[in-house]
């Protein structure tokens, strides 16, 4: 947030739009080019609305066919684009030829001349001008015109200066801009939050006695929360799907097919925040084009809280909600509740939402076998002990699966099992007898040369054979680590007893080590 970023908009001319029904992209035509009219054709208008469509129509047409003529041989499409306001332009042309290559031109004056002619006859029968022209031309005749009036932000590079947009808003009012374009009209970085500004905030926050609201039963814990968040980025990582949640160090991110998304970033002392944004949220929405006020998002927020772990979109000024665990829960200021913003957010609310998205990526093959596997990879990852077996159960190792790329995403999260590799059956052997040299045990009744090793999950048992006949209570037995920590036991407690504690203890040292 910035100081006063009000005063900062009183300079600035009244651009009149308020919140109204809005408008959808006008949609494009698609005919045989006419006749060329003549560049002054404006003068020539007929009174009707029909006659200022058709005169809009022809002249963009002209323009296409323009664009023909000054083609390089062999071209076998044009896409141009006209961006548009009453000060400034961008203005580009795309020559496909033959072999495939693309072409880049600047249209020329003339044609920009012209381009601003049709936007304004646009503006007559329309009631507003595109913001955005693009026409297409085939060699063959084929021709496209269509008008983009902001339902989605326009490509990078071909975005004008705030001050364009807020010139021609003095001479085309609407009733409604597009949410993203109002924000970047007149947001002047109100959402965003610096290190100085969030110390400063919080030290008034706490003075003035203002508090976040501790929410309950809106998201899960953070550690449930990160190990979903990883499960769903696997697997859609696994499935070769280019949209869907992904991890990176510290940061979950998502961006939903609806224009939402997220980003989660983990900061150091077991904090985490989690932002993002709606593409229509209603309070950003009253915020520019109404009479709302500006929702404020960081209220009782800690000085951690600042630009470094805000999503994107609050440099934007279309950041609708915020929210940060400190160690024990999760906080909010003015945010709305998670099920008005839930498209922006993985589906991370309980185990059933992530089995069944997860489930739904498989189709048919989603079967019982693929649940429970499912499950109990999202169990591995809740305790941090991902391995590559819990994928292989998953998506089967020689499949079409990314089973690597899905993996990665769990080492990235820090979800995964250390890799220590397990010990040779020689290796427990040799620490056994390691063990009762340096303890000083006398070994006359107990062959060191003759030890068997047995496997067990995360280690061996070593003992001494018995003999046929031979009955022998209380005989040692040694239980190896693949860590190679030796345990000694006997045969007095029951070994599938003391191999569990042992697994538990192993895990324990493993868990201290990360």
């Amino acid at each position: 947030m910035q100081d006063s970023p009000e005063s900062e908009l009183d300079d600035k001319p009244d651009v009149g739009f308020t919140l109204g029904s809005g408008s959808a992209s006008k949609d494009g035509a698609s005919a045989e080019p006419p006749h060329s009219p003549a560049l002054d054709a404006p003068d020539e208008l007929g009174e009707t609305a029909g006659s200022l469509e058709q005169q809009a129509e022809e002249l963009a047409y002209d323009i296409g066919r323009q664009l023909a003529a000054a083609a390089p041989r062999g071209w076998t499409r044009l896409d141009a684009v006209f961006s548009v306001t009453v000060t400034d332009t961008f203005q580009r042309v795309f020559y496909t030829v033959a072999d495939g290559t693309v072409v880049e031109a600047v249209p020329s004056e003339l044609l920009v001349i012209s381009a601003r002619a049709q936007r304004e006859l646009v503006a007559e029968f329309e009631g507003e001008p595109w913001w955005r022209m693009i026409v297409g031309l085939s060699s063959d005749g084929e021709i496209t015109v269509d008008y983009d009036y902001g339902d989605e932000p326009f490509p990078d590079g071909q975005l004008l200066s705030q001050q364009a947009y807020l010139n021609d808003l003095q001479v085309f009012p609407r009733e409604r801009v597009p949410l993203w374009l109002a924000a970047y009209i007149a947001n002047d970085g109100r959402q965003t939050r610096t290190a100085e500004r969030a110390a400063f905030q919080a030290e008034l926050d706490r003075v003035a006695g203002v508090r976040a609201t501790l929410t309950e039963n809106e998201f899960p814990p953070l550690g449930v929360l990160w190990a979903r968040w990883a499960m769903l980025a696997a697997v859609f990582v696994a499935t070769g799907s280019p949209r869907g949640p992904r991890i990176l160090p510290s940061l979950g991110w998502f961006e939903g097919a609806a224009r939402g998304g997220s980003t989660l970033f983990l900061v150091p002392g077991g904090r985490a925040v989690l932002s993002g944004g709606l593409w229509n949220a209603p309070e950003l929405e009253a915020a520019y084009n109404g009479a709302g006020e500006m929702p404020e998002l960081y209220r009782g927020a800690p000085h951690w809280v600042a630009n470094q772990v805000l999503n994107p979109r609050a440099s934007q000024g279309t950041l609708s909600f915020c929210y940060w665990w400190d160690g024990t829960g999760w906080y909010r200021g003015d945010s709305p509740s998670p099920s008005e913003f839930a498209s922006a957010v993985p589906g991370i609310w309980t185990v059933e939402t992530v089995v069944n998205l997860v489930a739904a990526r498989f189709g048919d093959e989603a079967d019982r076998r693929v649940r429970a596997a499912a499950g109990a990879l999202l169990s591995a990852a809740e305790r941090a002990e991902v391995r590559r077996e819990h994928l292989v159960d998953l998506l089967v190792e020689d499949s079409e699966f990314d089973l690597d790329g899905a993996y990665y995403q769990f080492c990235l999260a820090g979800l995964t099992a250390p890799e220590i590799a397990a010990i040779t059956a020689d290796n427990a052997k040799h620490l056994v007898r390691q063990y009762f040299t340096e303890a000083g045990l006398d070994a006359s009744d107990y062959p060191l040369d003759d030890l068997v090793a047995e496997r067990l999950d995360v280690g061996w048992m070593v003992c001494a054979p018995t003999h046929p006949g031979e009955i022998v209570l209380g005989r040692a037995l040694f239980y190896v680590a693949d860590d190679g920590i030796v345990e000694r036991s006997s045969s007095s407690q029951p070994p599938q007893d003391y191999a569990a504690e042992f697994a538990e203890r192993y895990r324990a040292r493993l868990a201290r080590a990360i």
